[in-house]
């Protein structure tokens, strides 16, 4: 079964299976927050998936133009996103994980490193971090390079370079903020 089919049969099983049930579960959960501010409950099932469930917040339904003018939708999701677009709830979960699943896909190519055993929290970071830049930034910075290097500290310590948007490019609050976050979470077990 393909990822696609596999979210819409059961939320959270595809992205799981490349990333593990509790890094999934807090993808679900940590995504959401940083992108629309909707709060969710995730927690893995014992067939392998996901349960969400929309907590609090609002939920992004009708496309909106984000601080730099690109349409959105749902939790921060830009792909074939357009003017009148609109989702529902269930369809912003299917939307997330293929998103979530194409970036653990892609960042498990650049960064294998980060799948390791114990790597959880960095992984948990670094996904998130390039749901929000996008992959292929991510696999081309300066956090990827140091975490294949094996400098973790470093790696984490990198997120802290994106908080920037707009042209001229400036400090956002809101990406700064997130970057902390992403930065503490990435830190967590390092010693």
């Amino acid at each position: 079964m393909r990822a696609l089919e596999l979210a819409r049969a059961a939320p959270g099983r595809a992205l799981a299976a490349i990333v593990g049930p509790l890094v999934a579960a807090g993808l679900f959960v940590s995504i959401p927050a940083d992108e629309s501010g909707r709060v969710v409950s995730a927690a893995p099932r014992a067939d392998g998936s996901i349960a969400v469930r929309h907590v609090s917040g609002p939920q992004y339904l009708a496309a909106y133009r984000d601080i730099v003018g690109v349409w959105t939708v749902c939790d921060g999701l830009t792909r074939g996103v357009g003017a009148g677009t609109r989702e529902t709830n269930a369809g912003c979960i299917i939307r997330l994980e293929r998103e979530l699943v194409e970036h653990a896909t892609r960042i498990r190519a650049c960064t294998p490193q980060l799948f390791a055993p114990g790597r959880e929290q960095q992984l948990l970071a670094s996904i998130s971090l390039s749901y929000n830049i996008g992959w292929p930034s991510f696999c081309a910075s300066t956090a990827a390079q140091r975490f294949s290097a094996g400098d973790w500290r470093g790696g984490c310590a990198a997120f802290a370079m994106w908080n920037k948007a707009g042209r001229p490019l400036r400090i956002v609050p809101g990406l700064d903020n997130r970057r902390r976050r992403e930065i503490a979470v990435c830190r967590k077990g390092l010693v």
